[in-house]
């Protein structure tokens, strides 16, 4: 079926609805976006043979849970409304070629899927570490052609680039294999690419997020993580949950997030263990003396958030099972405290303050309702905040006026990961 063909089908008006809601308006915008992604990719690959399929991946908003993943902590999660989508066709060269909105034409040749680090950090590396480990598992692999679109704003602590793992990872599962993987395997696949491709020394949140879908529980004690699904809607409530960019970058920032990671691990090193989930939290509180010396002060100060912020994921998820939002409310602002001072993930220099002035900002302009608090890595880029809906639109105008037209963005909680559509 050609690209125009599917996009008038019912099943595709099913699954927008799905994905962006039921409003006729979002309806007819998502039909125009994905007709000028097929009309992008006739342009581009016109000239070739066979079936054209969409994929989709969602973006995340961290709700709790600030850089405990990592040390195998808890977090609350949830798959977003925007999403990272592509129109795709089988190629039969066994290249891989993507077009992705702004960027040059990436081809990647599956002959040689070893790790190279002269591809550190790109999208190359994501590309050929998905293939590579798709293939390490015994599942087909093959070429493809794609054009890609995202909403997911880059450096918006949404997790573009989970998102276009996930991508990755659906579209081989879909073309090549029946696209039954486990959500939860797929999360794990598109870590490792990261760590091992990408290289960077990431957690799993984002990916679990992005591949499982609705709003999560996450515990990574074990190797394979428990997931709980949790159902509740902020709107129905009188809430907007919002993300709010305030202008940082997180290009140069690798170093800063590696370095939380380590620290917090030195510390549990200073135990015999690995993380910090399998130390004993009253074993390091009696040890501050001794960890200090051996790990340092901010090792300490972001231990003590790791414990603090894993015990608070799991009052979040009760008050929101209780439906206390007052409740809930009060631990999202605790959870941003500590972030602020225990973490230290709000400043990334000195003289880039913006993320500590958005918080504030915020805060004063709530005036006790909602919440606020850093959003995701930290550092640079962007806050989120539960705003009132009667209290939004001036809300919006308030911090553009501060941070520029477009800077906050309100977010509904997509109810599943990675779909494919066109393939029965």
């Amino acid at each position: 079926m050609n690209a125009g063909d599917l996009i008038s089908t019912e099943a595709f008006a099913l699954m927008v609805k799905r994905l962006y809601g039921e409003d006729a308006d979002t309806l007819k915008e998502q039909r125009e976006r994905y007709a000028k992604l097929a009309a992008r990719f006739g342009q581009s690959f016109g000239g070739e043979q066979g079936d054209v399929l969409f994929f989709s991946a969602p973006g995340r908003t961290e709700i709790g849970g600030n850089h405990t993943d990592h040390n195998n902590g808890k977090v609350l999660a949830a798959a977003v409304n925007l999403d990272t989508v592509a129109c795709v066709q089988k190629r039969n060269d066994n290249c891989i070629v993507v077009e992705s909105e702004g960027y040059p034409r990436i081809t990647v040749d599956l002959n040689d899927l070893s790790v190279q680090e002269k591809e550190f950090g790109t999208t190359r590396s994501i590309i050929r570490g998905t293939a590579a480990l798709l293939k390490a598992r015994g599942m087909k692999t093959g070429g493809f052609s794609a054009v890609v679109t995202s909403s997911v704003l880059r450096g918006s602590g949404l997790s573009s680039s989970a998102a276009f793992e996930v991508l990755m990872i659906a579209i081989l599962d879909g073309l090549y294999n029946r696209f039954d993987l486990d959500p939860v395997e797929r999360a794990c696949i598109a870590q490792k690419v990261e760590n091992v491709y990408f290289g960077k020394p990431c957690g799993l949140m984002d990916q679990m997020a992005c591949s499982v879908g609705g709003m999560v529980a996450i515990d990574f004690e074990k190797p394979q993580a428990v997931v709980t699904q949790v159902d509740y809607d902020f709107r129905k409530k009188g809430y907007v949950l919002c993300v709010i960019n305030t202008g940082g970058s997180h290009g140069d920032l690798t170093d800063d997030y590696a370095a939380i990671r380590k620290e917090m691990e030195s510390v549990a090193a200073c135990f015999g263990a690995d993380v910090l989930r399998e130390v004993d939290p009253a074993r390091f509180e009696e040890s501050i003396a001794d960890v200090r010396r051996a790990a340092g002060d901010r090792a300490v100060l972001r231990a003590m958030h790791f414990y603090d912020e894993n015990r608070r994921v799991e009052e979040q998820l009760k008050a929101i099972r209780d439906d206390d939002l007052a409740g809930f409310f009060g631990l999202v602002n605790r959870s941003g405290d500590s972030s602020w001072k225990l973490l230290q993930n709000v400043y990334a220099r000195p003289g880039e303050e913006q993320m500590a002035l958005a918080i504030e900002v915020t805060r004063r302009f709530l005036g006790g309702e909602g919440a606020q608090r850093v959003h995701g890595g930290g550092f640079a880029g962007t806050i989120q905040a539960y705003i009132p809906e009667d209290r939004l639109t001036a809300y919006m105008a308030h911090m553009e006026r501060i941070f520029g037209r477009g800077c906050c963005t309100p977010l509904s909680v997509r109810p599943c990961g990675a779909v494919m559509i066109g393939k029965d």
